[in-house]
């Protein structure tokens, strides 16, 4: 085996939440192929459990601890150049000094770089000779920047859009050191060709994937909604997307279907919610979890899930894994873009408060289950992580690119 460098902006484990589910699979992946030497941070405490066992899946490992407040502090220091505050946050001595020294002292030719900001840890060679280098933006997240500026007002937005135009500026210095520069789907990945047009012949992509046998229809759960009719939203929600998304849904949509189902519930699962989540519970019919064992059994029992997202980049693992469920799913425009399903027939795509309740309402008086049958196939025919890492590994060099045992392991590492 030989030896690769993976770098990843939080720890890639446990898989809760989209960038780390893409992550952890990558590295479940790559542990067949190549001795892993993993750097990365470790930004919430309740993450720090996991990270002995991790380690022990790695020829070496360094896991820095940031506490999220001294990460913010240090990340406002770009305020003072004209820097991303995305890359202090990300930049830290301990990490580059590991590098280095793994650099140094191993012959190793590859690199995985996971996210944009640990980009800036990569040289360009090491003593041993060139290193083959990889960069995984996963989505263009210079765009996602842009977004939020367009839902706040000053001077919110302006520090925004300054985000947004120094973080293109760095995504596109990047992309041109590096040999290769990866997405998560073909739609992510034409957007960042145009962004970035003088590195448009080593742009490529690798899809997400679904662990289907654990999203199963077939896997029996209890009802957490003690008879309600329920509506789901899951996500993590501290994520400001996933806060404006159920944010503007119970108060410009709830309302008008709760008129018509006076039973109808909004149940919005998911880790951390920040206290604008948390205050929607004033609002009758609203119900925040906080974190959770297992999403499944909110899927399974719920009678439509939404994804109302007004920011969105890349894919929606969240929407994945309801049609891996055989849900329907009602979702904006910004949360389908780069999956591919067929809008009416395997998912509904709803833009705006009308025609949410419109659809909903319809799903509500007639469940069509072809959809969330249909859906399930979408999942079981293009987001199989075995399948879609092996355009992964060819990146990266892997020669022996038979079928695998689908990397949908267990959830502990």
């Amino acid at each position: 085996m030989r030896d690769l460098l993976f770098l990843c902006h939080r720890l890639p484990y446990p898989p809760n939440k989209g960038e780390k589910i893409r992550a952890f699979h990558a590295l479940q992946y790559l542990r067949q192929h190549f001795r892993i030497h993993l750097g990365s941070f470790i930004d919430h405490d309740d993450d720090g459990d996991y990270a002995d066992q991790l380690a022990t899946q790695c020829a070496s490992s360094c896991l820095v601890r940031m506490p999220p407040h001294w990460a913010r502090l240090s990340g406002l220091s770009a305020l003072l150049r004209d820097e991303a505050l995305s890359l202090p946050y990300f930049r830290h001595a301990a990490l580059q000094r590991w590098v280095s020294k793994t650099l140094d002292e191993r012959r190793i030719g590859v690199c995985l770089a996971y996210t944009g900001p640990m980009a800036q840890y990569v040289p360009f060679s090491t003593r041993h000779g060139p290193l083959w280098r990889v960069l995984d933006l996963v989505d263009v997240d210079s765009e996602k920047w842009h977004g939020y500026a367009d839902n706040k007002q000053w001077p919110l937005s302006g520090l925004y859009r300054r985000e947004g135009r120094l973080l293109l500026e760095f995504e596109r210095k990047a992309a041109a050191e590096f040999d290769r520069v990866l997405l998560v789907s073909p739609a992510e990945a034409e957007l960042f060709k145009r962004r970035a047009p003088e590195s448009a012949d080593k742009v490529d992509y690798y899809c997400n994937g679904v662990d289907s046998a654990y999203f199963s229809p077939k896997s029996l759960h209890p009802s957490p909604f003690a008879g309600a009719r329920a509506i789901v939203f899951t996500g993590a929600m501290d994520y400001e997307p996933n806060i404006d998304a159920v944010s503007w849904f119970t108060e410009r949509v709830m309302p008008a279907l709760r008129s018509q189902h006076a039973e109808l519930e909004f149940h919005i699962v998911g880790s951390r919610p920040a206290a604008q989540v948390r205050d929607l519970q004033r609002m009758p019919g609203i119900h925040v979890s906080g974190t959770v064992p297992d999403v499944r059994p909110y899927l399974q029992h719920a009678a439509l899930v939404v994804a109302p997202l007004r920011v969105a980049r890349g894919v929606q693992n969240k929407v994945l894994e309801a049609m891996a469920m055989q849900k329907i799913v009602i979702a904006s425009r910004q949360a389908l873009e780069g999956i591919t399903a067929t809008h009416g027939d395997e998912v509904i795509c709803a833009n705006g408060g009308a025609e949410f309740i419109s659809a909903i309402c319809r799903q509500l008086h007639a469940p069509d289950a072809r959809i969330g049958m249909a859906a399930r196939q979408r999942i079981l025919s293009d987001y199989r992580w075995s399948h879609n890492l092996q355009r992964l590994g060819r990146v990266l060099g892997v020669e022996a690119l038979e079928p695998l045992v689908q990397t949908e392991v267990e959830r502990a590492p």
